[in-house]
């Protein structure tokens, strides 16, 4: 993409009412405009970190054997009156009205709506396990929205709901989500740790958080070193098989948030070496409710006997929209956003230092041609900007890579090679350069 033809209105000035880096970043990257309050148009380079977050988030719920569809954001009210949450959610829902005077709403979760299309459709035991996912736009009318695309009013979310015919088989599918969240996260360059969370009054002890550390977050979390150090499951891993030792490796050591951490226990049960007291971030929530819904919502199938009885449900969360912010959190510095090659908008910034000369427009113009032809993703910045600007934007957006092609390069017959993460610079022979990028890139994306 040609940064002429492109829609980037970077700021040079940062909102007085952003308090945090991911806030201050995106509005003067250009990557999002605020619209109302919590509410956040996605500009062209901020869309583009959207959807691949949304992809890998995609790729990983479908390894687990999730199926994916869509419902509507809009709900009827008498849904929630059966689940008995309609008057009890509080203001966060918005209540809409419409010109039939009927009661609906704007949904800020799911619950009621996939366990009305689960008992439309499934009848028997037999046709259990079922995993059912989608990737929506929500809405909560919080009463302080804050921290721009962390904590809006309007969001992207994925939910996954799961449906079992007995508590044994629904910890099956909460152990499959607990294994595809930490793949998920680890794809995108992140360490997301699984901590006890505060079942509330759903009861039941399967509930976990998972937290990335960042020293913006907006949560004192405790755990012990080794959890950050274990490796991820690898892409091979069987889902069909056995995961509770995996999840009980991850669950073995102490991790807590500060509404469920125990002074005493962090003391006794972690080495002193290996404690962590840091600020975190949520970016998942898996749940497992039981019967909560399908017992007043009369969600039963066929068991074994034939008798009725009610399915057993969980939900697994994951804030997409949320996670542009968080991983700025994890990944920047005081010039701008570290974006990991996975989700960064662009691979690599090519920055024409001499935009007009003949030399060096045909030099950039076929290095351009070169790394696109290879499947590098290029943001070419061919403007007439003065070279102080291009490179303090090129820093700000932060993409994985910056090569930079001037008059002195020619001479020298080398283009400058800046890899954003750590500031290291290299001088690369020309005709070498896109194999160079191509390579990296290609590496940076490998997974296991």
């Amino acid at each position: 993409m040609r940064l002429s033809r492109y829609y980037l209105p970077v700021l040079r000035e940062t909102p007085a009412d952003a308090q945090i880096a991911s806030h201050r970043m995106m509005l003067r990257a250009g990557m999002i405009r605020q619209e109302g309050a919590g509410i956040y148009a996605w500009l062209p380079l901020g869309f583009r970190v959207l959807k691949k977050i949304e992809q890998i988030v995609r790729e990983e719920q479908d390894r687990a054997g999730a199926v994916e569809m869509l419902m509507p954001t809009i709900q009827q009210a008498e849904l929630w009156r059966e689940s008995g949450r309609y008057d009890a959610y509080g203001k966060e829902m918005l209540r809409i009205v419409d010109r039939h005077d009927r009661e609906m709403l704007f949904g800020p979760t799911n619950e009621e709506m996939i366990t009305e299309i689960f008992r439309a459709g499934v009848r028997s035991y037999k046709d259990l396990p079922k995993l059912l996912y989608h990737i929506q736009w929500k809405f909560r009318d919080e009463v302080r929205p804050r921290f721009g695309v962390m904590r809006g009013r309007e969001f992207l979310m994925k939910d996954t709901y799961s449906f079992d015919i007995d508590e044994e088989s629904a910890r099956a599918n909460y152990n499959r989500m607990f294994v595809a969240y930490l793949r998920t996260f680890a794809r995108m360059g992140l360490k997301a740790i699984p901590m006890r969370a505060d079942t509330g009054p759903i009861g039941g002890d399967l509930s976990h958080e998972f937290i990335i550390l960042a020293d913006t977050g907006e949560s004192a979390v405790f755990c012990d070193k080794r959890l950050v150090e274990m490796p991820t499951p690898k892409k091979d891993i069987d889902f069909d098989g056995d995961l509770q030792p995996v999840v009980d490796q991850f669950t073995s050591h102490y991790a807590a948030t500060d509404e469920m951490h125990d002074d005493t226990a962090f003391a006794k049960d972690v080495a002193e070496e290996n404690r962590i007291a840091a600020r975190g971030i949520e970016v998942g929530h898996i749940f497992f409710f039981g019967t909560k819904y399908s017992e007043p919502m009369k969600a039963y199938v066929a068991g074994p006997d034939g008798k009725d009885i009610p399915v057993q449900m969980g939900s697994y969360g994951v804030g997409v929209s949320r996670l542009a912010g968080g991983i700025i959190e994890a990944f920047h510095d005081d010039d701008g956003c570290k974006w990991p090659m996975a989700v960064a908008p662009y691979h690599v910034g090519l920055v024409n230092l001499k935009a007009g000369d003949e030399k060096t427009d045909k030099l950039c113009e076929e290095l351009y041609r070169s790394l696109t032809a290879a499947g590098v993703e290029v943001l070419y910045d061919d403007t007439a900007s003065r070279p102080g600007e291009k490179f303090a934007r090129m820093d700000l957006i932060g993409l994985p890579y910056q090569v930079v092609i001037g008059p002195r390069g020619l001479e020298n017959g080398a283009a400058e090679v800046k890899r954003r993460s750590d500031g290291a610079r290299e001088e690369i022979a020309l005709d070498k350069v896109a194999d160079h990028i191509a390579a990296a890139v290609k590496d940076a994306l490998r997974y296991d």
